[in-house]
């Protein structure tokens, strides 16, 4: 089993960096913006993000958590995934562009339970979707409009998010055969 590091902590600020400006850019400002991080690392990302488009724009974007676990299509290979809380910053969805965050992007599959999920929730105005990490082999026809890294990855190997505040430590790597 073979591991490289694909990105180090200062690549992972620099792609948030980048992708923060890329929302306030796409969405005129931050003007009725809500961002959603999947849990567990998604939401730690959607914090990050935040905390840095608030900054740029000097005004506040409210973040909070969707957890998709009943809305997966995959529970009955794994029934025992815990759900996480889902917190839905107040004002609500309705009539916002909300982004889902999440750290890398596979299949496609968590990102079509969070849509369901999201029409449980609200209305929202718009769906956009930011990911750290893209490594392709989509399912659905499902695609990032911000991406920090796209990760041409063979179906076999794993990509790894690490953050601090989750893991103690910062890096993305892809561990293959």
């Amino acid at each position: 089993m073979t591991t490289r590091t694909v990105l180090h902590d200062a690549d992972i600020a620099r792609a948030l960096t980048r992708i923060s400006h890329e929302i306030l850019e796409s969405n005129r400002g931050p003007d009725d913006l809500v961002l959603l991080g999947i849990p567990t690392r998604g939401v730690t990302l959607a914090e990050r993000i935040g905390s840095l488009v608030s900054d740029f724009s000097g005004a506040p974007v409210p973040v909070g958590a969707i957890d998709v676990t009943m809305y997966r299509d995959d529970l009955h290979r794994n029934p025992t995934r815990a759900p996480q809380p889902t917190a839905i910053p107040p004002g609500g969805i309705d009539g916002k562009t909300v982004v889902l965050v999440d750290d890398v992007l596979f299949s496609g599959r968590t990102i079509r339970a969070a849509l369901d999920a999201l029409q449980d929730i609200g209305r929202p105005a718009a769906v956009r979707l930011a990911a750290l990490v893209d490594r392709g082999h989509r399912e659905l026809p499902i695609r990032p409009d911000f991406v920090g890294k796209n990760l041409p990855s063979a179906r076999d190997e794993r990509v790894f998010v690490r953050l601090a505040e989750t893991d103690g430590a910062e890096a993305v790597t892809i561990e293959g055969r």
